[in-house]
């Protein structure tokens, strides 16, 4: 091989690697970005289990006076009152796409509170009907909430009324 020869490839071998070293921040330009990786969403913390304490004397009996089942209720709406399964004493109110574990409490009244161990909500219910209040915008959810036992005690009254006023 000589000089010129060697020199022509040294320059060959120069220009190739050249080329290589400018064209690759070129086509670096030219080539579509590439989205950044998305960092995997962070998992919420996990809100820790609200302790429900055990039911009271008072709490039982006030359970044993609720009034279970499917409601009607104002505006073709209907309200579904369960004992827990989870909680003995204790109710699920579903209404909607709510749901509240609530506890029984027998007012002076003789009516029956269903207070919201979240403190979101209330059902009272007194023998002709039952309403679904928000207690924290002093709003009801619901009116007018007739439970079958309360249909039968209203339908009782009626005729007991008028059995009064035939005699």
């Amino acid at each position: 091989m000589t000089a010129s020869t060697r020199f022509s490839s040294t320059r060959l071998a120069l220009a190739i690697l050249a080329a290589g070293v400018v064209a690759l921040p070129a086509a670096a330009q030219t080539a579509p970005a590439k989205p950044a990786a998305k960092a995997a969403p962070k998992a919420a913390p996990a809100k820790p289990e609200m302790i429900i304490p055990d039911a009271y004397p008072e709490q039982v009996k006030a359970a044993e006076l609720v009034y279970y089942g499917k409601y009607d209720c104002e505006f073709n709406q209907t309200v579904d009152i369960a004992q827990s399964p989870k909680y003995p004493a204790y109710v699920t109110v579903k209404h909607g796409k709510g749901e509240w574990l609530m506890k029984p409490v027998l007012s002076s009244t003789g009516a029956v509170r269903l207070e919201d161990v979240k403190g979101e909500t209330l059902m009272v219910q007194i023998a002709s009907k039952s309403m679904l209040l928000n207690t924290m915008t002093a709003r009801r959810i619901v009116d007018d909430c007739v439970s079958p036992k309360q249909r039968e005690l209203i339908e009782a009254a009626k005729a007991a009324k008028a059995a009064s006023a035939a005699s």
